[in-house]
């Protein structure tokens, strides 16, 4: 029996939603339970009666699926529910608002700054479109994301539908914080200690339009990299960095997995996966059909299917490089003007000022004590600047005037170490030792990032 009426074999697809994916593609018709290919994605998933779509993605490149993602929101029905699924390989994925400098260690990711390498291995860089903090995804980390009608939007609902599938497959000691956030409770402490505080394991971002609500989140899994996230998230110039924008919260965290360490039943992400398709379709009331096809696509049935009112299946590069309108967000998302100007206002100075008056770490000993490092930036560009080395304090008024004449209104991201050695150099050198000179450029690169 089948889940929802037929009304006639053949159903024309209605009104497209935005007219310049009208233009690009021809009218489709939709076969009850019927199996489409890639280059028919974003018709679908435009199509006005498409009221309840699930995908999980084929790709692990972030640019890929959070474009993807953007793209839903942007063009699939106001009143239609979305679940899309997708892991990425290794990378740092920080806030729309928020400072690379400040919230990466720029040194131990891709450097996209340099020559273009986009098969490289390292972690890479990337700012998505959405606010909130900074996190680490790898291979062991399920994104989820689920658009909905603002008007039924609550900052909580879709952290809870994750935990009710986590506790389905029995990682019941996960819950949902006053952060929005998931934990998992730890057990160990004593008689009469203190529980072990709780381990996030799931951080959420929102955006919000006009109709829609986007709640993207990540869930640690399995992640092989749980030791050491740490260290692609710690600023080297964090003790030096004063932002606007939003900065991250830390947090302990932790994988599911570890819950099923000892469990008979080895743990398996694909079985999360089916677990919050399930969840979802009792949310949204998403018939059986739709959900078993669903869960078999990605594994089985790398492919789309559509019913009267659903658009299931697997997604990925085939429907990001096809479909124009993902390109473009590909495009954007790789680009160095968003990952760098997109930055909010924010100073760098190695000694107090009246915005940022804690103290600063000792300079290294290689340099001056008198060494000054002052630098603002607007949209990733310098605007102000203050660099000298000078005791005396005249001389040092004008070697920072020379500097910042050099300096003045260029991207930081794209000043590298042999750049600023050429800069300070040129601006220092008669006055300082050119050892004294070539350390201040190794020091100011190093905590911007360079390696």
């Amino acid at each position: 029996m089948h889940p929802f009426p037929r009304a006639s074999r053949w159903l024309s697809s209605p009104r497209i939603l935005n007219p310049r994916i009208t233009k690009a593609l021809p009218s489709i018709a939709v076969r009850w339970n019927s199996s489409f290919s890639a280059d028919q994605f974003a018709q679908l998933a435009s199509r006005q009666s498409s009221k309840h779509q699930i995908y999980q993605s084929l790709s692990t490149d972030p640019y890929v699926n959070l474009s993807i993602e953007h793209f839903l929101l942007e063009h699939a029905p106001a009143d239609s529910s979305i679940l899309f699924l997708y892991i990425n390989r290794p990378c740092v994925v920080i806030g729309r608002n928020q400072n690379p400098w400040l919230e990466t260690n720029l040194r131990v990711l891709h450097n996209d700054r340099g020559a273009a390498d986009n098969n490289t291995e390292d972690a890479l860089y990337v700012r998505r479109r959405s606010g909130g903090g900074a996190v680490f995804h790898d291979e062991g980390n399920l994104n989820y994301s689920v658009i909905s009608p603002r008007t039924t939007f609550t900052r909580n609902k879709h952290a809870e539908m994750v935990v009710r599938a986590l506790h389905r497959v029995g990682a019941t000691n996960t819950s949902v914080n006053d952060r929005h956030d998931i934990v998992m409770s730890l057990d160990g402490a004593s008689a009469g200690e203190q529980s072990p505080q709780p381990r996030k394991v799931s951080g959420s971002a929102f955006k919000l339009t006009r109709y829609r609500a986007l709640h993207h989140g990540t869930c640690l899994l399995d992640s092989p990299n749980i030791n050491i996230i740490g260290s692609f998230l710690r600023s080297p110039a964090r003790d030096y960095i004063k932002a606007k924008g939003v900065e991250s919260v830390r947090s302990p965290v932790a994988n599911v997995s570890s819950v099923f360490v000892d469990a008979s039943i080895p743990f398996g992400i694909q079985d999360v996966i089916a677990s919050i398709m399930g969840e979802f379709a009792g949310l949204y009331q998403v018939g059986p059909d739709a959900v078993r096809r669903a869960q078999r696509a990605y594994v089985h049935d790398p492919e789309l299917y559509a019913g009267d009112d659903w658009v299931v299946g697997a997604v990925g590069e085939a429907q990001g490089y096809e479909e124009p309108e993902i390109k473009k967000g590909i495009d954007e998302l790789r680009s160095l003007e968003w990952k760098y100007t997109q930055t909010p206002q924010f100073l760098f100075s190695t000694y107090p000022v009246e915005e940022d008056s804690r103290e600063r770490p000792a300079l290294p000993p290689s340099l001056p004590p008198s060494t000054r490092v002052f630098l603002r930036l607007k949209h990733g560009a310098i605007i102000e600047s203050h660099i000298s080395m000078s005791p005396d304090s005249s001389i040092a008024s004008e070697q920072a005037v020379r500097v910042h004449e050099a300096l003045k209104g260029r991207r930081l991201h794209e000043i590298q170490p042999t750049q600023w050695q050429e800069v300070l150099y040129e601006q220092l050198g008669a006055e300082e030792e050119a050892s004294s000179v070539e350390e201040l450029a190794r020091f100011i690169a190093t905590k911007l990032g360079w390696v």
